[in-house]
């Protein structure tokens, strides 16, 4: 009994000695250019991808993610979620500005890869943190590449680019044509979740998508009351972004919707 102590006593150590990465040694430049032709390497469809190589603590359980963080940034959403959704998938997307995540940048993409790495090692439950990954990928022309049709249930975009200028307003994620792609990918039932703490972007992002056929415009009080608190929760402080506007007195506009069904 001693000895078998005495190995829990180390293990536990070498948890702790575990040094979760520094985001100062991770230097990127704010924005990456949505419309360049990265020299990244995509899956055919969705068929292709690996998953197990992503969340190997559910290899051979034929899982494919559920959530999907658009433009994640350093991944604090999907860390704040991990623990409260054990059973979900959650993916990380570098896409276009900043959550599998996906993330288009290569530092910060490799941050958040070693920051899950790191939480999975120092956490003292083996499962912990195997429900998150993250793909450098720009989702503005791949997402269906990753994600096959009707198969998630959560999209995030928080606090994406503003683009503030006209002539840059094509770069904004939200838009007719890719909202398309994302009812494609989306379940019925399932919630596109978007934050910004510019006004402006709030109103382009809500009156497109309220525009869309596809997809209805749901209030926080109504999600709350599905359960859907921990997440609404989540997207308003979870991230980086997020943080930084509440440290500086900003404000921030949130705005839901749900993907309708298109059945006749």
């Amino acid at each position: 009994m001693a000895k078998r102590k005495r190995a829990e006593e180390q293990l536990q150590e070498s948890r702790q000695s575990v040094i979760l990465p520094q985001k100062r040694h991770y230097r990127q430049r704010a924005h990456a250019n949505p419309f360049s032709d990265h020299t990244l390497q995509y899956p055919s469809s969705p068929e292709a991808v690996d998953w197990t190589l992503h969340f190997p603590g559910f290899a051979g359980l034929a899982k494919s993610p559920q959530f999907a963080d658009v433009g994640c940034g350093f991944g604090g959403l999907m860390i704040a979620l991990a623990p409260l959704f054990p059973n979900t998938l959650i993916l990380g997307k570098h896409g276009f500005t900043r959550s599998l995540r996906m993330e288009i940048r290569v530092q910060v993409s490799q941050y958040v890869q070693d920051r899950i790495t790191a939480l999975r090692i120092s956490s003292a439950e083996p499962q912990s943190f195997q429900n998150v990954s993250v793909v450098r990928a720009n989702a503005m022309k791949f997402l269906p590449n990753y994600f096959a049709k009707q198969s998630l249930s959560a999209l995030f975009f928080l606090f994406p680019d503003p683009h503030f200028k006209i002539r840059k307003h094509k770069a904004r994620i939200i838009s007719p044509t890719l909202l398309a792609e994302y009812a494609y990918v989306l379940r019925p039932g399932g919630i596109v979740y978007t934050i910004t703490d510019v006004k402006d972007l709030h109103e382009w992002m809500a009156a497109h998508i309220k525009a869309f056929p596809l997809f209805e415009f749901i209030d926080e009080e109504t999600l709350r009351k599905e359960g859907q608190g921990p997440i609404i929760d989540a997207v308003c402080t979870a991230t980086e972004e997020g943080k930084k506007v509440e440290r500086n007195g900003g404000e921030k506009w949130l705005a839901c919707f749900r993907r309708i069904t298109d059945e006749p």
